[in-house]
């Protein structure tokens, strides 16, 4: 797919893919979503599409840390080596500016600097819920010691 322009797969892939999602909006207003990898607003449009541009941005849970995934654009033809992933483990200002250097400041993707970070804050709060958790009471009953 390397040598096919990303203009060219959007005109291919924006009326039918697997990973549409169409739905009705207010009225008969259709409101189209993406299901596919490295769309940061789950978004149907050429800007966000991960099939069509060859730089592409996600930002994902996994386990409980937050991994940035880039795609090198020089690898497109090897699959297994197109994404680079990089693990976040630090507060959430450290993770924010890291995002920002990869994205933006690289010269990688700027126009979507503001969507990784509102993804980023959106993930990383997600994450601090679910570890937080609710606290189980212990249901064991107590170990009576005495009579014999």
């Amino acid at each position: 797919m390397a040598n096919v322009p990303g203009s060219l797969v959007w005109e291919i892939v924006k009326k039918n893919n697997c990973f549409l999602v169409k739905e009705f909006g207010n009225g008969t207003a259709k409101v189209q979503f993406s299901k596919e990898s490295n769309n940061l607003y789950n978004v149907h449009s050429y800007k966000y599409s991960g099939l069509a541009n060859a730089k592409t941005v996600s930002v994902h849970p996994e386990g409980k840390d937050l991994v940035l995934t880039t795609t090198k654009t020089r690898k497109q033809n090897k699959p297994a080596n197109v994404q680079h992933k990089s693990v976040m483990k630090k507060d959430f200002s450290r993770m924010a500016k890291a995002v920002k250097n990869q994205v933006a400041d690289n010269y990688y993707r700027p126009d979507l600097k503001q969507a990784a970070l509102a993804r980023l804050s959106v993930v990383s709060r997600s994450l601090q819920v679910a570890n937080s958790g609710v606290k189980k009471r212990n249901r064991q009953s107590s170990k009576v010691h005495g009579r014999k």
